[in-house]
């Protein structure tokens, strides 16, 4: 049976590589990018990206009115969040002088140290899988995923990791809680563990 599948799309994100991932792993599904709440209200399914800075994206989201049906549809829906969108799920960054985030799952998020790291942080790095999930179900632990970004998730309740990554140390990149998860790597840009990762989404049942 066809579903639908919102992504939101609030102007910050590299959303069409995004839609066009999830269409070629949910040929028969309904791949829509909207801002419209009420679409995203009515979808089975949610994605929630980002990229750029975490104050212009929560500008963003509040000019589109998206604060409170994206907190709603995460306690509601399968929801997946996905670099930013993983950043803008927790209480604070560091980014733009402190910004707030949606506070839907407690904890912080720092800049990289400078020292001898290159930032931001870009390429490919191994995904140390931290708890067993059904979005990992086919993929590999210590699989390679993409990401690029100069901040990560420094504090947040243990019970909610599903992966971490080693970039000089050691950070968050996963969390899942209930019918959320959400990733610091792009899974769009990831080849066939990215596209695997998606599928498993497609075909949860949260």
């Amino acid at each position: 049976m066809s579903q639908t599948i919102a992504i939101v799309n609030y102007g910050m994100g590299n959303v069409r590589s995004v839609q066009k991932a999830l269409e070629h792993v949910a040929p028969n599904d309904r791949v829509i990018l909207t801002d419209d709440a009420k679409i995203i209200d009515s979808a089975d399914r949610i994605v929630f990206p980002g990229q750029g800075a975490m104050g212009a994206c929560m500008q963003a989201l509040n000019e589109h009115n998206l604060v409170d049906i994206i907190k709603r549809c995460e306690h509601e829906k399968p929801f997946l969040g996905i670099c930013l969108g993983l950043q803008l799920l927790f209480d604070h960054s560091e980014e733009n002088g402190g910004t707030k985030g949606l506070s839907i799952v407690s904890g912080d998020v720092v800049r990289f140290p400078k020292n001898d790291l290159k930032i931001p942080h870009m390429g490919w790095n191994s995904v140390k899988q931290t708890q067993d999930h059904p979005l990992w179900h086919n993929i590999k632990d210590n699989s390679r995923f993409y990401s690029v970004h100069s901040y990560y998730v420094k504090e947040a309740d243990h019970a909610v990791i599903a992966g971490s990554t080693d970039y000089g140390i050691d950070f968050t990149c996963a969390i899942a809680k209930d019918n959320l998860f959400a990733v610091q790597f792009h899974p769009e840009k990831s080849q066939h563990d990215g596209l695997q990762l998606l599928e498993n989404f497609v075909n949860w049942n949260a």
